[in-house]
Formats: structure tokens, sequence, C-alpha cells
């Protein structure tokens, strides 16, 4: 994800010693960036890729070879591309997505060079002949030209302190923009070679690992060549060049040494080297969560560049500066949009609500002493209206597409109220098997594919988790009213609303905090119908009731009412269930007489079970063992004061 605002800027060099008391409005930022930049494409913001994605799917590109020559200080580019593909569907060309304002000087293969066509952002090669289906070869395409200024900030020339620097953003179809490629979310090659020649005084960053630095013309160029042999999507695809300083750091990951490679400006190194530990702790902890750092065989590294903010690059991602907040959600985009990448727009949060929880991991394992304020502010905020999906309804809206309340704020959340409805162990193992999924491993994924495997692994069906919370709008809001019975029970009684009539009621586990001045205990309920009962041993009388205490789930305006235990009837009794079972209830309420002698007679009427009881406030829930009975009739017999006999049959 690209993102943060201009806005940001002066609180992220601020923040990054500080603890993130003000995390939630930078993931606002975050999510407003990506909204202003995409907005830009045009007056409506119609994202839809009938206009941006040209190049046809009747072939699947396999390896690119970019050769590239730039200079920081003068916006234009000059390149060779190679692209390796398999033909899919028998035909006679194949076509690419490139801007209409860059030239393509020619098209060879195997130094023959083929006809040609580009109009309309299309560059259409023609071949000779038909060429089967299953057919394995490659073209090599010659260009040059000034890179337009789309809106998407693709390609930049710029400066620093006054320096020439050069950098590629592409996300999402922006790669066009300086570049012949296959523009979309539905191809991956499966390696690269990216070699930029620039001139010497300059050093060149992009993926994967250095190869080479070689110096041409008389030692004013060098030509850098990295490698990158992981499938990689067009729009993860980078180069910057400027006057960076390098310095590496390492991190160990079972038996492996990670390098860590960072490219900086001269004036920022020293808060660089000072901000790399963060990103080698979360390194760690990701790696131990979720399964390998996903491009072990290489590097993670930085890249500096002039944005406001961040993009995840693959193994490089590019940062304004080393905050942490920042780094860190680049570092989550590594498993979550660079290895597994969204297959649809409708499903954007499989990369932005992903990294926004992974960071929020990150930052609740390393400054534990915020995360509940961390997570109120994110309860309040995602439910400060009533109505929205995470779920993309509507893919032309850039707004809704980059909602950071839906997209980033719930779709965070979504990951926190399934690890609390499965919990942490399942949880985990199900997204480490998503992580391992051959599927979708360094592909594309779509909602269905992570609830498989959340499925797999809890044993649970979630068609109505998902249902209520990725495709369904809004929030509950709790009514608990709670009686004490007794001095050890509590009677509750869940009630909800929901704030959106798509759905009507969501059945979540619900975590109540009871406590008094003492004492405090806290129970499960598992919520599935309005105006459900339940009664829970507490071992004290209550005072108070809080409801979700660890912010677990997403609910607003909740309320928990103490409820006197007056049925409006004396001596009221129940006992249940019948026929009893290992054990069975007595509940007595609202007794006149302030204790209760309880007994239990066999058929032959021998007495089998005895128990005074002490009735605080005329009220009493009691467990009554039976597992020792034999089966066969019994006769309960309770009395309280000189004037109440209750008795009752009971099965076993």
């Amino acid at each position: 994800m690209r993102f943060i605002t201009m806005f940001f800027l002066c609180l992220i060099f601020k923040a990054a010693a500080q603890p993130p008391v003000g995390l939630r409005n930078q993931v606002k930022e975050i999510a407003l960036a990506e909204q202003l930049r995409h907005a830009r494409l045009g007056p409506t913001g119609n994202t839809g890729t009938e206009n941006i994605i040209n190049a046809v799917s009747n072939f699947d590109a396999k390896y690119y070879r970019c050769e590239w020559e730039v200079d920081p200080a003068i916006r234009f580019i000059k390149g060779k591309i190679t692209v390796y593909y398999t033909v899919t569907a028998t035909g006679n060309s194949i076509s690419l997505d490139l801007m209409s304002p860059l030239v393509a000087d020619s098209v060879k293969q195997r130094n023959v060079t083929l006809l040609k066509q580009h109009t309309n952002n299309i560059l259409q090669i023609d071949f000779p002949a038909t060429v089967n289906a299953g057919t394995f070869d490659s073209v090599s395409i010659y260009y040059q030209g000034v890179p337009p200024n789309t809106g998407f900030g693709s390609f930049i020339q710029s400066t620093h302190s006054g320096t020439p620097v050069m950098w590629s953003l592409s996300e999402p179809y922006g790669s066009r923009d300086w570049w012949p490629c296959k523009n979309g979310l539905d191809d991956k090659a499966d390696s690269i070679d990216i070699m930029v020649t620039a001139p010497s005084q300059y050093k060149a960053a992009s993926n994967g690992l250095l190869q080479s630095e070689i110096l041409i013309a008389g030692g004013t160029k060098k030509v850098a060549h990295w490698k990158h042999r992981y499938p990689i999507a067009s729009y993860l695809m980078c180069f910057a060049v400027t006057n960076y300083v390098v310095f590496n750091n390492a991190v160990q990951l079972g038996s492996t040494n990670l390098p860590m490679q960072t490219y900086c400006y001269p004036e920022s190194l020293t808060s660089f080297q000072n901000g790399t530990q963060a990103v080698l702790d979360a390194m760690q902890y990701f790696n131990g969560l979720f399964g390998d750092y996903p491009f072990i065989k290489e590097k993670y590294g930085h890249v500096q560049f002039g944005w406001g903010g961040g993009m995840e690059h693959q193994t490089a991602s590019f940062v304004v500066s080393i905050v942490n907040y920042l780094t860190v959600h680049e570092l989550a985009h590594q498993w979550f949009g660079d290895k597994i990448t969204c297959g649809s727009w409708e499903d954007i949060w499989l990369n932005e609500g992903f990294a926004t929880q992974l960071t929020a991991l990150y930052f609740e394992k390393f400054y534990p002493q915020y995360r509940l304020s961390l997570r109120k502010d994110d309860v309040e905020y995602i439910t400060s209206q009533p109505d929205g999906s995470v779920k993309v309804d509507d893919t032309t809206n850039v707004g809704r597409i980059f909602s950071n309340r839906l997209t980033y704020g719930k779709g965070s959340y979504l990951l926190y109220m399934l690890r609390w409805k499965l919990g942490d162990s399942v949880f985990f193992r199900a997204i480490r098997n998503y992580q391992k999924d051959p599927a979708v491993i360094y592909g594309f994924a779509r909602t269905a594919d992570l609830k498989k495997h959340l499925e797999q692994e809890s044993k649970q069906d979630l068609t109505e988790f998902f249902k209520d919370w990725y495709t369904g709008q809004g929030h509950p809001t709790y009514k608990v009213e709670w009686t004490p019975i007794g001095s050890n029970y509590v009677r509750i009684k869940m009630s909800q609303t929901t704030s959106h009539p798509s759905v009507n009621f969501f059945e979540m586990p619900v975590a109540l905090k009871l406590k008094n001045a003492t004492q405090e205990k806290t129970i499960v309920v598992d919520n599935k119908t309005n105006g459900e009962v339940f009664i829970n041993k507490l071992g004290f009388v209550a005072d108070s009731v809080f409801i979700d205490p660890e912010y677990w789930l997403l609910s607003r305006n909740n309320t928990a009412i103490k409820v006197a235990d007056n049925t409006g009837t004396q001596n009221t009794v129940q006992v249940f269930p019948n026929p009893i079972r290992e054990q069975f209830y007595i509940y007595l309420r609202n007794f006149a007489t302030p204790t209760a002698s309880i007994n239990l007679y066999n058929a032959i009427g021998q007495l089998v079970y005895t128990r005074n009881v002490t009735l605080t406030n005329g009220s009493e829930y009691l467990e009554i063992p039976s597992q020792h009975l034999p089966a066969g009739e019994y006769n309960l017999q309770i009395k309280s004061g000189n004037n109440f006999k209750y008795l009752k049959k009971l099965l076993k």
C-alpha cells in the first residue's frame, strides 16, 4: 500500500521514538492519501479497469528482463523490455499496456523485427503466423520517451537537498506509464532481472539482490544489475536512483541470517541507522507468527524516496522515513499483498486489513501498555457511522475502495473478531496454512480462499460470520440485564439491536467482566439469539458489569442494567433439567425467610442428598451433583421457615 499525505509528514518525524498514541489518526491519513491519489484519475474517480488494463489475456508472462537508462536530473526513460511468455490461446498477436506518449521504436523476436500497433495505450505485437496455445517464446520491445503525468505518481523526477532523484511507484495501474507490461491483478511474472543505467555518481535500487555495478562509457555511467527470483506483479516492480548511501543489517530467522539493506539519502543516514531495530523486531515476530519471510532466499530492505509515505515494493519497501508505524506496515505487506495479493478490488481488505492488523499486533507486543487504548480508538472510529461493509460493494468508487474506516479499520477488526471467536492457536494456524496454500501463494486470493482455511482449521462453518461481518453492514449495540443470584451466581439476559438492516443479529461470543470492590471475573457468553438468558457461577456478589472489556468486538453504545431478583411472587422455585443428568439445578427466588433445606429421597424413601442453604437477598442458585445416583425415580423436598414446603418428582 502506498500511503500518507504531506500533512502526516510532520508527525512521523516526531513520532519515530514515541509510543503510538495517535495510531488511528495515522491509519486515517494513510487511507486518505490513497483516496486523494486515485481521485486524480478523473472527475468521477472511476477506477474501472477498462481504460487502464488492455493487455489481452491470451498469454502468461513468465519473465521480464528490464533494461532502463535514466538520469535523475531529466524526466526521460529509454528501455528495452524482454518478456518471455506462454501463449494460452491460439492467435496471431499479443498486446501489452503502454501509454501512448511513450514511443515503441521497434519489437524484435530472435533479431527479426515484428509489426506493431501502438494506439490508445495498447502495444499490439503481430506475429508473422498463427501461434498455437502452449507455445513458449519471447519478444523484446525497444522504447523511449517522457512518462506522462497520469495522476498515479508512477514515475517521479524530483530533488532532495538539491540533488536529483527519480523513482517509480506503480500501484495499482501505473506500470504502463513508464514500461510495457501486463498491467493488471491477474498475472505475475515468475522472475525478473532489472538493469538500470545512470550517471556514475548515483546508485540505483530495485527488487531482489544486487548482482553487479559496472562502470561503462569511460566511467561516466554505471549499470546496476538486480535479480529477483520470486513471482511478482508488475505494480510491485520498481527502481529509484539518486546519491544513495547504503548500509546493511541482518536479522536471524531460524537458520537463515537474512540481509536487510537500506538505501537512504545522505542527510537521513543517522535517522535510518537509528530506526531499523523496529523492523528487525517486527521481522522476527511476523516470521514466527505467519511462517518464513516470503523472500527469504534474497533480502528485505528500504529505499528512501520523496513521496509522503510508503510502498511495499517486493523486497524493497519505499519509505519517506524510518518511523516504525510506516516501516512495520510495509513489512507486513510482504506476506499480505506481495506474497499473496488480493485478486479483486472487492477483496482489497486481504491486503490492507491484514497489514493494518499486523501493525496493530506489533504495537500490542512491543507497546503492550497501549493495547486497550488503541483498540478502543479503533472501535469508536469504525462504529462512528451505522453502515458500511468490509466487502467493497462499488469498485468504481475510489473513496469506497480505500475507505480508512471500512477497508483498513473494519477489515483489520474482522481479523480481531476471528481471533476472538476461534482462539489464537486456531486462528494463527489457519493463517499459516493460508500462507502455505499452493493455490494462492505468490499469486492472487479472494476472501473465499481465506475462509476455507479458517473453516478447515476450526471445524466451524463461518458462513454466518462472513455474511454478518464481511458482506453485512454496521455493528450491534448490546443490552445486558443482569441479576445477582444468591452469593455465587448471576443471571444474564443478552439483547442487541443492529445499526443497519442488512444484519438482523450478530452471533458472537461476548465477554462480560463482573466485579465488586475486591473481586472480579470475566465470563464469556455465546450469544446466538435475542433475549438469551445465561446463568453463571461467579463465587461472589458483583456490583457492576462491563461489556467486552478487552475490545475484541465492534459494538457501540452498550448498556448493562442491574435488575432486581423479584418475580412478584414469593418463594418461586425452578428445578431443571428433568430428567436429571450428572447434575441438576435449583433456582430459589424471592424467599421470605433467609434459609432453606434441600432433601432428596429415592423411591423407597432413603435420604440420598441433604443441604442447608442461606438465601442471600432471598435468593440462591444451586448446582446439585447427581452423577453418582442410579437411574430411577426421586423425590425432592424443599422447606423454608414454618410455612413453605415444595415437593417435586425427578427422574434419572
